[in-house]
């Protein structure tokens, strides 16, 4: 099973739409937080938004290496994922941690706003779902 396969199954229209939805709520809630009240906040909110949107990618992608090296070794007994794949899904959250570090010491945004901003995969998950229990690909 190739990338490009994988690209073609009903799940990937579902991943593509957590992946915007991810972006556009947390875009929209920084703008209204850094028009109605603090704009620091707003900027963290955005700021945990996209750091949320580039774990799901590197999820995402993490998960298909995964299947593609599983799948390619559908006849073996013990398949074996190259050790690259699973450094590069742990690896993932070193790279949020510290990019949430650098921003909070440096730029002195709230690390609770950032926190907050991360939730939007989480709200994207949801509306996703409840847009596929709506709108069944059948």
């Amino acid at each position: 099973m190739s990338v490009t396969a994988l690209e073609s199954t009903p799940s990937a229209l579902t991943e593509r739409r957590i992946s915007w939805l991810t972006l556009l709520i947390g875009f929209l809630a920084a703008l209204l937080v850094a028009l109605l009240s603090n704009r620091l906040w707003g900027l963290g909110l955005a700021i945990g938004a996209v750091l949320a949107w580039l774990n799901f990618r590197w999820l995402r992608r993490g998960l298909d290496a995964l299947l593609v090296a599983s799948t390619a070794q559908a006849g073996k007994e013990k398949p074996v994922v190259p050790l690259l794949t699973y450094f590069a899904m742990a690896f993932r959250y070193g790279l949020i941690a510290l990019a949430v570090y650098v921003i909070f010491i440096y730029l002195r945004v709230p690390l609770v706003s950032m926190v907050v901003g991360l939730c939007a995969l989480g709200a994207a998950t949801i509306a996703a779902s409840v847009y596929e229990i709506w709108h069944p690909l059948e």
